[in-house]
Formats: C-alpha cells, sequence, structure tokens
C-alpha cells in the first residue's frame, strides 16, 4: 500500500484526487507507529542538556508528517463526505486521540521540556520559543501528566470519546439537514421569491431529475423562503424542518437525534473537568484562553446584555407593529426574517437582494485583494494547474517584493454533502524546517455561498460579502505569519477568544465607503455601487442590530452557563430556556430544538468559547477605530496592524499585541458605537 499511497507521499499540495478512502487507515498507522518509534529514539538521545532542535524541532518535524496526511482527509470528510470516507476518517479518530494522549501523559517528554525550559540554552531564546515552552508545560498538565495512572488511562478514555461523540454529531446533523427537501410544483407556491432563489431550486430539482422546484435545507435555500417566502405557511413549514434538525421533534422526528450525544458528550466534558482539578468545564476552558474567569466572561456578557436589551426590545415593538399593519398579529420566529426584510426596504428603500447585482462574486474577491495589497504590502494572484476536490475550487497566490509568502484555496459554494457554514483551516503550517529552509503555509477558505445560475455568475449578497471577509481575515492570520516555530505561527498557540480578532477585524471594510468602492460593480454594466444605494446600506446597517446582538449573547451565555452549571439536573433545553428567559426578546417556539445543531460547541472548538465571538468583536472594533482616525486605507496603520497582529501569531499573549497596536487596553465603546448600541444611539 505504500508505493502507492499518496497519503505517504512527499507532496507540496495535497493530491486531493487521487486521495481514496481505503488509504486512510494504512496511512495513520503507519505515521503512527513510525512516529512512536521516534520519539522513543528521541527520548533516548536526550542524556544531558535537551536542545529546541533535538526536541521541539525534532518533534515539529514528527508533527508535520502526521499532518500533512491527517489534513486533507479532515478536509475531504468535510467538503466531499461520503459514506466511505466517513468511515475511513472515523476509523482514525480513536487512534489519533490516543497518540496524542500518550504524548501529553509521556513523562520523559515532560521532563525534557521541564529541562530545556529551565536548561543554559533557554536564555537565548526568542519570545516565541519561551511562549511555546510554556505552552507545552501547560497543556502537559491540562492532559493529565500529575496524574495517577488509573485517572490517567480514564483521562484517555474520556478523550477519545468526545472524538468520536464530535464527529458523530457533525455527522448527523449534515444527515439530518440532506433528509428533508420539499419538492414544489405550483411556483405560485414561491411568490416573493427572488429569480435567483428560485433559478437555483430548479436547478437542484433538475440535479435530482426532478420537475418543478426544490426546498432544501441548505442556507441558502432556507434563508431564501424565511426572508422572502409571501406563504407563510410555507415559512412555517420550511423553519420548523430547519430548526428541529437532529432532534426528537419536527418532521424527522427521532431521526439522527443529537439529543442523547449532546447528553453524553456533556457529561463526560464535566467528568474530565473534575479530573484535572477544575470546579466544571467552562473553568477548564478558560485554561487556555485570554479571559481570567468564569465571572469575567458572564459579567461581560451579562453587561452587554444588559446595554442591548432595551435596544432589541425596541426593534421588536418595531418589527411586530409593523407585521399587524400587514395582517400578523402574531408574530412568529418564522416571520421574524420575513417582516424584517420588507420593514428594510420600506425604510431604507434598499434589501440584499437589489444589493446582490453589484456583489459578482470576482469584483468582490479582486476588491478584497486590493484592500490588503495595499494595507499589508503584499500580491495576490490566482494560479492554475493544481489538484483540487471540486471544480469550482480556486488556488491564489501570496506573494511580498516578488517573494512567495503562502497560498490558500477558496471553496465558495454550497452543495450536496458538503458541510454548513464557512471556516477557514490551515492545511500548512509555517516553519523553518530541519533542514533550515522555511516551508510556506497554505489555508483552506470555505463557504457555502449560492454558486452561479445559468449564465449569471455567482453574486453575493452584502452578508455573504461580509462572511467572505471575515474567512479572509483568518486567512490573513494564518498566511501573514512571520513566527517560524510551528507552535506559534499563524493561529496556532492563539487564545481562542482572540483568534476572532483579525476575521472580525476585515469585516469593518465591507461597511466603509472607500472599501466599498472596491468590492462592488454590476455584474452587467460594471456600474459602481449608486451612492443613492450606499447611503441606504450605510443608513440600514445597525437595522435591528439589538435583535442581533441579544441572540448572539444568548447562543454565548447558553454555552458557557450550560458547560458551568452541567449536572445541577436541568436539560440543555431548560438551560437553554433559562438564558431565553434573561436575555431574549422573542422566544421560538417549543418544539425549536436549536442546540441539536449548535455544532460550534459539540462538534468544533467553541465549547465555554463561544463567548469568544463577542469578546474579540470588543477588539476588532477597538483596533478598527485606529483606522478610523488615520485612514480606512492607510498603509502605515495597516503594516502597524500586520506587523502587531497577524505577524506575531501566538507568540506572545493577545492583550501584549493589542496593547502594542492601540497603544492601550481595549474598550467597549467602539463596539458598541459600530452596533448602533450606545447611549447616544437611543
Amino acid at each position: 500500500m505504500t508505493l502507492s499511497n499518496p497519503l505517504l507521499q512527499d507532496f507540496d499540495l495535497p493530491p486531493y484526487s487521487a486521495i481514496r478512502p481505503e488509504h486512510v487507515e494504512p496511512a495513520v498507522d503507519q505515521i503512527l507507529a513510525d512516529n512512536r518509534a521516534a520519539i522513543a529514539e528521541l527520548l533516548a538521545r536526550q542524556d544531558g542538556a535537551p536542545t529546541w532542535q533535538g526536541l521541539v524541532q525534532a518533534l515539529d518535524e514528527l508533527g508535520e508528517r502526521l499532518g500533512r496526511a491527517w489534513s486533507p482527509v479532515s478536509h475531504l470528510n468535510a467538503v466531499c463526505n461520503s459514506a466511505e470516507l466517513r468511515n475511513a476518517y472515523e476509523a482514525c479518530l480513536p487512534k489519533l486521540s490516543e497518540y496524542w494522549t500518550e504524548m501529553g501523559q509521556n513523562r520523559a517528554l515532560f521532563q525534557a521540556y521541564e529541562a530545556l525550559a529551565n536548561g543554559p540554552e533557554a536564555a537565548g531564546f526568542e519570545v516565541a520559543q519561551k511562549t511555546i515552552l510554556e505552552h507545552a508545560l501547560r497543556d502537559f498538565r491540562l492532559s493529565g501528566i500529575d496524574l495517577p495512572a488509573d485517572q490517567q488511562q480514564r483521562y484517555g478514555e474520556i478523550q477519545m470519546k468526545l472524538s468520536e461523540l464530535g464527529s458523530r454529531f457533525s455527522n448527523q446533523l449534515l444527515d439530518a439537514t440532506q433528509a428533508w427537501t420539499k419538492e414544489v410544483q405550483d411556483e405560485a407556491v414561491l411568490a416573493g421569491l427572488t429569480d435567483s432563489a428560485k433559478a437555483q431550486m430548479k436547478q437542484a430539482a433538475e440535479a435530482k431529475g426532478l420537475d418543478g422546484w426544490l426546498i432544501s435545507l441548505e442556507f441558502p435555500s432556507y434563508y431564501a423562503v424565511m426572508t422572502y417566502a409571501d406563504d407563510r405557511a410555507l415559512r412555517e413549514e420550511v423553519y420548523t424542518a430547519y430548526s428541529t434538525r437532529a432532534s426528537d421533534q419536527g418532521p424527522n422526528a427521532g431521526q439522527n437525534d443529537n439529543g442523547p450525544v449532546m447528553a453524553e458528550i456533556l457529561d463526560l466534558r464535566q467528568e474530565l473537568a473534575r479530573l484535572l482539578g477544575f470546579a466544571h468545564f467552562s473553568e477548564l476552558s478558560l485554561a487556555t484562553k485570554m479571559a481570567e474567569s468564569t465571572d469575567q466572561v458572564l459579567g461581560f456578557l451579562r453587561d452587554l446584555a444588559k446595554r442591548s436589551k432595551p435596544f432589541a426590545a425596541k426593534d421588536l415593538d418595531e418589527l411586530k407593529a409593523f407585521a399587524a399593519e400587514r395582517g400578523v398579529a402574531d408574530l412568529k420566529s418564522w416571520d421574524v426574517g420575513y417582516f424584517g426584510e420588507k420593514l428594510r426596504e420600506q425604510r431604507y428603500s434598499i434589501s440584499q437582494e437589489t444589493l446582490r447585482a453589484y456583489f459578482p462574486v470576482d469584483k468582490v474577491l479582486s476588491g478584497l485583494f486590493a484592500i490588503v495589497q495595499k494595507l499589508y504590502g503584499i500580491e495576490i494572484r490566482e494560479l492554475s494547474g493544481f489538484d483540487t476536490w471540486h471544480p469550482d475550487v480556486r488556488l491564489f497566490e501570496i506573494s511580498e517584493n516578488g517573494q512567495h509568502v503562502g497560498r490558500f484555496f477558496f471553496d465558495l459554494y454550497a452543495r450536496a454533502n458538503k458541510r454548513g457554514g464557512a471556516w477557514m483551516d490551515g492545511a500548512r503550517d509555517k516553519r523553518r524546517n530541519a533542514r533550515g529552509e522555511v516551508v510556506a503555509p497554505v489555508a483552506n477558505l470555505v463557504c457555502n455561498f449560492t454558486p452561479a445560475v445559468g449564465d449569471k455568475p455567482a453574486l453575493l449578497t452584502h452578508d455573504e460579502v461580509t462572511t467572505l471577509f471575515h474567512e479572509f481575515g483568518h486567512g490573513l492570520h494564518h498566511l501573514l505569519t512571520r513566527v517560524e516555530h510551528a507552535g506559534a505561527s499563524g493561529i496556532n498557540g492563539v487564545a481562542w477568544d482572540a483568534v476572532e480578532l483579525p476575521s472580525q477585524f476585515m469585516e469593518n471594510w465591507c461597511w466603509e465607503p472607500e472599501g466599498l468602492a472596491l468590492i462592488s460593480g454590476h455584474y452587467q454594466s460594471g456600474e459602481a455601487l449608486p451612492q443613492d444605494l450606499l447611503d441606504k446600506m450605510l443608513a440600514a446597517k445597525n437595522f435591528q442590530s439589538g435583535l442581533m446582538m441579544v441572540r448572539q449573547l444568548e447562543f454565548s451565555l447558553f454555552d458557557f452557563e450550560l458547560h458551568a452549571t452541567h449536572g445541577d439536573g436541568r436539560s440543555v433545553l431548560d438551560v437553554l430556556e433559562a438564558i431565553r428567559g434573561e436575555v431574549a426578546v422573542m422566544r421560538p417556539p417549543a418544539f425549536n430544538r436549536f442546540a441539536n445543531s449548535f455544532a460550534h460547541i459539540f462538534a468544533g472548538g467553541y465549547a465555554a468559547g463561544y463567548y469568544s465571538y463577542k469578546w474579540a468583536e470588543v477588539l476588532s472594533a477597538d483596533a478598527f477605530s485606529r483606522f478610523e482616525e488615520e485612514g480606512v486605507l492607510n498603509e502605515a496603520t495597516g503594516r502597524a496592524f500586520r506587523e502587531a497582529i497577524l505577524a506575531r501569531g501566538g507568540s506572545q499573549e493577545p492583550m501584549v499585541l493589542f496593547v502594542d497596536f492601540r497603544g492601550r487596553e481595549p474598550s467597549i465603546d467602539a463596539l458598541l458605537r459600530h452596533s448602533g448600541l450606545s447611549e447616544d444611539a437611543a
């Protein structure tokens, strides 16, 4: 198998089209066996004082070989899911979990790191190396290095089970999303939907060999119905199917139910936290974050909720009055998006659909690249002739003064067997290898936008443009690092509640006239976004921002409280309802099972960490306020941000980097002002 297994070959970019499910397990088995032997040999050589090169860099080389094989497999499992690949992927999860637990509980390895951190060589280490060693020693403790053998074994069992359950949650959500569709034969049912949405549904029906139109629960289809469908019963039907995915409710009740998975995940996380000496999982989560205590996080979220709730109540009252004038006196969850869009159109004479014509994907990309090229002094060009996982995927290269910096893949459109949402993952980290060569980083940037239909290019809503900028901000954090040690390059080693700073920061240019001039142009005429539309769009920026703010705070508080109070006798739904009672102004119907599809906290890295979005938004809004003072396309300010934040990755604590850029600690004022929630906006 080795000779023909692409995952065991040396490659620059992954040979995606050559990777088969049957390659996965043999490659992982081979690499894990090789790595274990290499670690044993490496430790046998650590007589006397270990060196950076002999220990950390040697382990980085082993980690890189494993990552090189596993990263494309994990990526394909998310973007081209199939039963065979899923089985191969899941067969490896316990093996990988066991390997990382073994590494984290290897006392000889821990002692070698301690000896290096306290040895003579450490005096000459740069700041990134010192941080990497500090984090490594912390992570050994969080892996149970100090526990007795029986508890170490239990730690390993829990980690293995959690990795399996996270994958099961994700799979059941994907399966539940794909399990429901609605075939529509009478176009009148789709009254109110845009031509582009109907064309997409037509295309979806044709792909399945059906006549008429096919509504699915993939986000572009769901969003179109909830925002534009005049038929209230249709909105209710689609909302019900979407909000009950993977649960005990709704049209597919009991199929792919994530309820038991969530319960088991929460039990195991709580046990893990207690094992490591923490009161609960939220406390354990903060051991690696910027926030200092559970009280600080809850205080921050509740303060924001208190400030936002009056604005949200006002937003809802306006919406209810508007809907009542149009014959809907009992506003329901499936009416909010629809009447919200109608009210926006009436108040500002603008809709996401009107704007879509001005954001063809290539114009948005060229404008996005123009902005970052100016701010950060880089060049971006598209590459061709590379191997890929889907014909829509594009590859770009970043260079600086003619020197290669990194590459990134864009996979922008929704399709079957692709996980929902948007994300960035590092396909390869920047580092200096054992031969002294710098390995350049590679990123995958994934979204789920509406693809091109017929002879029209893919046209993005302004919300989608913002999502694209957000993910690209993560990509730049990964790609523009100057750190050459894997443990702190790019987003590695960055506290999770600071990792959203560069991504949310990039969103600001979607709202600035100078940015909009670069990213917009009518897909037919090329005409720039007209001044009147621009004015309306900016005027509408904070439309219903109170409602949006309390919704995000509901998610953040629910997640944190769920992990801080697990075991107090309340169910997941009880906790969610209690938080809604505290911060929500509109309660969803009793059948809503939002938690069952909350993949961020049950299948992603955001458990007891969803608050990070709001926490980092304070940082990003305040960082951007320096651009507001000095010029939103000011090259000197752009370079300062690049060098203080993007270039330094996880080499120092986030607050140190922030203060280096801003000259002071962050203030919440800019976030409230940007969101239209400051006192003077009332």
